[in-house]
């Protein structure tokens, strides 16, 4: 751990009174020019810091900055944290340590993505700031072939943690997208490595992009209409809140797996039941068929009625709501 680090950590150990950087020098074996260089990158990365002479400084609560120290905080389970201002993607990045030895339950984290992805490869917008961009490796004992429930798991985690944290309702668009007052505000992506031989899984890593805040220029045209964020002012440390929440709850519906952990949750939240919806199949959507969305069954493939009765199980492909002036 840095000296900079260490200095956050004792801040936060210490958020509600002024601690001395002779107090600090001392406890951390270093310099008062070091602490002070440490607040004031600190300081840099968006962190209010008040400082008192003679008194000393105090971490203040006006940011929404995301610390390994602040997350911490909240969280209720140990975990080994990795925390990066900016990454390509944080699924690539741990899966490329997942191949290198890196043990389960790590979380990395980001404020930013400069390559972020979702679902069959697209670009998932993940602007700095004002979202939060995390992925957890696993390493499961089970079937790839109930990797669904992987995914699943994480929606409902994700729903259980922005709701616990805001108070906000959200819900599931089948099978990974979280969508609050007619909006998407997070997406779900995962990244695995099979032994072909057994069919078992080396590895997952399970991501989630959410827009906590809205960016200051707007969503990108091509995804306005359906983009949404959580909030539109800034809250203290709710980043770091929703960062331990989601890995607290997804972690202990990933223990009951492959038990259907978080069905009755997943079902709850489900949208469109009883309503129309265009399904859309092919290597590039291009056939699209109307049915009626029923619900999921109890390995969270997707349960259809299609126009002339009969009724069907889909396993994947993407859906949406289907309109009044919609062809098929």
């Amino acid at each position: 751990m840095t000296i900079k680090e260490q200095v956050l950590e004792l801040l936060e150990e210490n958020r509600n009174k002024f601690i001395s950087g002779e107090y600090i020098a001392k406890k951390l074996y270093c310099t008062r020019g070091a602490v002070w260089k440490s607040i004031k990158s600190l300081r840099n990365d968006g962190f209010e810091i008040n400082a008192v002479t003679n008194r000393g400084y105090q971490l203040g609560d006006s940011g929404d900055v995301l610390s390994k120290s602040g997350i911490c905080r909240y969280l209720k389970n140990n975990c080994n944290i990795i925390l990066l201002k900016t990454v390509g993607s944080t699924n690539a990045y741990l899966h490329e340590l997942a191949i290198k030895g890196e043990k389960e339950g790590t979380m990395m984290i980001a404020s930013e993505q400069t390559n972020g992805y979702g679902r069959r490869g697209r670009s998932f917008f993940s602007p700095a700031d004002t979202g939060l961009y995390l992925s957890i490796l696993l390493r499961p004992k089970f079937s790839a072939k109930e990797s669904v429930k992987i995914t699943a798991a994480a929606a409902v985690a994700a729903c259980v943690s922005i709701e616990n944290v805001t108070g906000i309702k959200t819900d599931i668009k089948w099978v990974n997208d979280i969508f609050s007052d007619g909006k998407k505000v997070a997406g779900i992506s995962t990244v695995a490595a099979v032994n072909i031989e057994n069919g078992m899984f080396d590895h997952v890593v399970i991501g989630i992009g959410i827009n906590v805040y809205y960016p200051k220029d707007g969503f990108p045209t091509e995804i306005s209409d359906i983009a949404g964020a959580l909030l539109k002012e800034n809250i203290p440390n709710i980043k770091n809140k929703l960062a331990a929440e989601f890995y607290d709850r997804f972690t202990e519906i990933y223990e009951q797996l492959p038990e259907c952990g978080g069905l009755s949750e997943y079902k709850k939240r489900l949208m469109w039941q009883g309503e129309q919806i265009n399904i859309y199949s092919g290597a590039d959507n291009e056939t699209i068929t109307p049915a009626v969305l029923l619900g999921v069954d109890d390995n969270f493939a997707l349960k259809v009625r299609y126009e002339n009765g009969k009724e069907d199980v889909i396993y994947s492909g993407e859906i949406s709501i289907r309109r009044k002036n919609d062809k098929s």
